[in-house]
């Protein structure tokens, strides 16, 4: 029987003197310290405070879904996070989480989603009215814009006013950006709170809070149904009849705009510069839908048959993927490769080196969509863009089909050029892309 090994360190003062770089981006100093010291170590950040970080792929799949039970999410989402967004599907655990996961399931269920796809659409192909031809653009404000108003639509229908929904998006952006500050620079913890700016952003949270209560009040007090998610919210019950509280309502409102607009922004964002460094995959999605509109013009028939779009949306995914870091917290001791995890032990997932790791990927850098032709169901151990397990992403079809409709309707109408040399990235709550510059040239020139 092997012997347990000690779990490699990286000193306290490794990481106050990276402090600055570990702001802006911490991809680089993380990936050093897994190059040196391997798949999985510890970095001390505080006296009495550290963090395992990992990217072993076989650990990963352990903790998220063979010992799922002995593990939970940590103090960033179950209460940092919580403050901005309440407690939703994202953020709640035990039974407060299965109640809620059983309640909303439904709502995402492939029958349900076809129902909303004509709502996707129609928010996509409107975004995309703001599109410059022949002008290059910093395209990711497009993105953003597109995937928070797919979100608005989907949920509410017509129900939100032009002015309330800016707001919403200003707000929730704020807030993450606040949340980065706080989990980046512990350090400046006490003056977070002392000067006020930790205040200020609650109070923007509130703001949204009354927003949304008045859009719930406005649709409650109507008679109409419009078949979104709001109405399905609405009507879920409970097993014993109950229908959700307002504030649990609220909670899981928050939630959606949160996980539903960030990543898929991010995403989108990144497929497109890769579509623009590789013509020859613009070509192949735009043949592929050619053939699959001859068949029908049904959305549900679009969104499940473009194989070669989802490849590329799969590979984007895999190289950046939106949720780059998954965490959780051992409820018992546990040991895994010969590793004990005291309990406790902050744990820290990087999706995004996984997704890169050589000894899981062939030619692991680079953008071959191919690697995805049987789809990803060979890579599950291995591959993480909507997490694993019970906690997967709720809305992992929400996603792919919006991403879908948004690639298939611009890669129809326009050849994408890339006007940036790399991909370059802003790693915050999400992976953010930077300096996303496209020009876009119509095909019916």
């Amino acid at each position: 029987m092997a012997s347990n090994k000690e779990i490699p360190s990286v000193p306290l003062i490794s990481f106050l003197k990276h402090s600055l770089e570990i702001l802006k981006n911490p991809l680089n100093f993380h990936h050093a310290n897994f190059t040196a010291k391997g798949d999985t170590f510890k970095l001390k950040i505080g006296f009495s405070t550290e963090i395992v970080f990992s990217r072993d792929a076989a650990f990963a799949e352990y903790v998220l879904q063979k010992n799922q039970r002995n593990y939970t999410k940590s103090k960033i989402q179950t209460e940092d996070l919580v403050k901005y967004v309440g407690k939703g599907l994202l953020t709640s655990e035990g039974e407060l989480w299965k109640k809620q996961r059983q309640l909303i399931q439904p709502a995402f269920h492939k029958k349900q989603l076809a129902h909303l796809l004509d709502k996707i659409q129609g928010a996509i192909l409107l975004e995309y009215e703001h599109i410059e031809i022949d002008k290059t653009i910093d395209v990711f404000p497009v993105f953003n814009d597109l995937a928070f108003q797919t979100v608005v639509k989907s949920l509410f229908s017509s129900a939100a006013d032009a002015e309330d929904i800016s707001r919403l998006q200003y707000i929730t952006e704020a807030a993450q950006k606040m949340l980065v500050r706080e989990l980046r620079q512990p350090y400046l913890g006490w003056w977070f709170k002392a000067s006020g700016t930790i205040e200020k952003h609650l109070e923007l949270t509130r703001e949204a809070r009354q927003i949304l209560k008045n859009i719930v009040k406005t649709r409650r007090d109507s008679d109409e149904k419009h078949g979104d998610l709001l109405d399905m919210l609405l009507e879920a019950h409970y097993d014993d009849g109950s229908f959700m509280e307002e504030e649990q309502l609220i909670d899981e409102i928050l939630i959606l705009f949160i996980a539903g607009h960030e990543t898929t922004s991010n995403a989108l964002t990144f497929i497109f510069q890769l579509l623009a460094k590789h013509p020859e995959w613009q070509e192949k999605i735009y043949q592929e839908n050619i053939q699959i509109t001859k068949e029908s013009e049904d959305l549900m028939h679009l969104v499940t048959s473009s194989k070669i779009c989802q490849q590329v949306i799969e590979e984007a995914m895999r190289l950046y993927p939106p949720v780059y870091f998954i965490d959780r917290v051992n409820i018992e001791e546990d040991e895994f490769n010969n590793l004990i995890f005291k309990k406790g032990s902050n744990l820290l997932f990087s999706i995004y080196e996984i997704h890169r790791h050589p000894e899981l990927w062939e030619r692991a850098n680079e953008f071959l969509p191919d690697r995805f032709e049987d789809g990803g169901r060979k890579f599950s151990s291995q591959y993480f863009p909507f997490g694993a397990g019970p906690r997967k992403c709720i809305g992992n079809n929400f996603a792919m089909f919006e991403m879908i409709i948004a690639v298939t309707e611009l890669v129809k109408n326009y050849n994408i050029a890339a006007e940036f040399d790399t991909i370059e990235i802003t790693p915050l709550i999400a992976l953010k892309p930077k300096n996303a510059f496209l020009r876009f040239e119509s095909r019916n020139k």
